[in-house]
């Protein structure tokens, strides 16, 4: 027996399923994806995004790696957003963070997390670059929430510095960056900081964010 077996039965029943609910739904995903959407994401099994969104295959474009991280040198990352925003036309770009991220939290706890810990040298610098506002006086566990929350703010800066999205806003393209939180002890999303668009400096709504978890 193929040790995938489960999955493939778990499959068959999914599709099946699909079908019986609406038989020309593989039909129409087959012919084109149109989705409005770009999350920007972590990697955590916890936090799958068609589901906590609510929406279907094909509705939602996704990024995932540790820690949400937006870096002005990883290709996989910017081809994932030009495509999403030159090519699907995405209305929406939401970098996701989420509490209890285990990568953020080593970051907090100055804990190792193995060969991770060169990737999360970009959390360290967010960490550093805002000691004040993460506070000696708080536990680990707050400090990992206050690092979470401020991880997203630095990542939709990166969103918007990116020439991509300059480029996009330029042309006069219809674009929306936004930064949200996700818990996992309630499921819910939470609104980080200020969204940006083309009409608005992203530098004012950076420092507004900031002042905003104050």
């Amino acid at each position: 027996m193929c040790s995938l077996d489960g999955l493939f039965a778990n499959n068959r029943a999914w599709a099946n399923q699909r079908v019986d609910a609406d038989p020309e739904f593989f039909t129409r995903l087959a012919r084109q994806q149109a989705p409005r959407y770009l999350w920007i994401g972590c990697s955590d099994s916890r936090v799958p995004a068609n589901e906590i969104l609510g929406l279907d295959p094909g509705e939602v474009f996704v990024h995932r790696n540790i820690a949400n991280v937006v870096v002005h040198s990883d290709l996989n990352c910017l081809s994932v957003l030009q495509y999403a925003v030159e090519a699907l036309k995405v209305e929406h770009v939401m970098v996701v963070g989420h509490y209890g991220c285990g990568g953020v939290q080593a970051v907090a706890e100055h804990r190792s997390a193995g060969l991770a810990d060169n990737w999360l040298r970009h959390i360290e610098d967010i960490a550093f670059k805002h000691e004040l506002r993460l506070g000696a006086t708080l536990d680990d566990e707050a400090r990992g929430r206050r690092l979470v929350e401020l991880n997203v703010v630095e990542q939709v800066a990166n969103v918007c510095r990116t020439t991509i999205l300059r480029r996009a806003w330029y042309r006069g393209q219809r674009v929306e960056v936004h930064g949200l939180v996700y818990g996992l002890a309630d499921g819910l999303l939470r609104r980080v900081g200020m969204s940006v668009n083309g009409g608005q400096a992203w530098d004012e709504r950076y420092r507004a964010s900031l002042m905003s978890l104050a």
